[in-house]
């Protein structure tokens, strides 16, 4: 493979809510956690399942499912929390997101990559980088940094800070 093509191609961590497969860029994935206690937070918004602990730090868990406007379903052994690394004001905040299962990562090319569609979508179009292919089946490529702007990661800093404040 050429250089120019290597340099075409995007890696890319595929997670399913529900029927879909969504991906999103991996090189905003720290790691991929099982499922573990998550600490509720009074007074956050619906899409806040709360805070794990993460080797001491406190991490806010979003729940995918309700931040794409899905119904809520049970944890099961395939539920884990994927940590991402998301730029705010200038630093790097870990958050996590709460998927119905991890699947693989996968290589794309840019020249497999469609726009995102304006209707008919699972998920706001403004939080859709593009569309991809795998096999036969669409795959919904998020934008990470979309999802969770800094209006949104405002709410989750504050619920951070609230966990501390109780656990004091």
């Amino acid at each position: 493979m050429s250089k120019s093509n290597e340099s075409e191609l995007n890696q890319c961590l595929t997670f399913t809510l529900g029927k879909e497969i969504f991906a999103l860029d991996i090189s905003k994935v720290r790691e991929v956690l099982e499922i573990t206690k998550v600490s509720e937070i009074p007074r956050t918004p619906d899409f806040m399942r709360g805070v794990i602990n993460l080797r001491g730090n406190a991490v806010p868990v979003v729940d995918m499912r309700l931040k794409f406007g899905m119904s809520q379903i049970e944890d099961t052994v395939d539920t884990c929390i994927i940590i991402l690394e998301v730029n705010y004001a200038g630093a790097t905040l870990m958050l996590g997101a709460l998927v119905d299962s991890v699947r693989e990562v996968v290589n794309m090319s840019e020249k497999d990559i469609e726009p995102a569609p304006r209707m008919g979508a699972a998920v706001k179009a403004d939080y859709i980088k593009g569309m991809g292919r795998q096999g036969s089946q669409f795959i919904i490529i998020i934008d990470v940094d979309a999802v969770f702007s800094e209006a949104e990661l405002s709410i989750s800093i504050d619920a951070k800070a609230s966990s501390k404040g109780l656990a004091a």
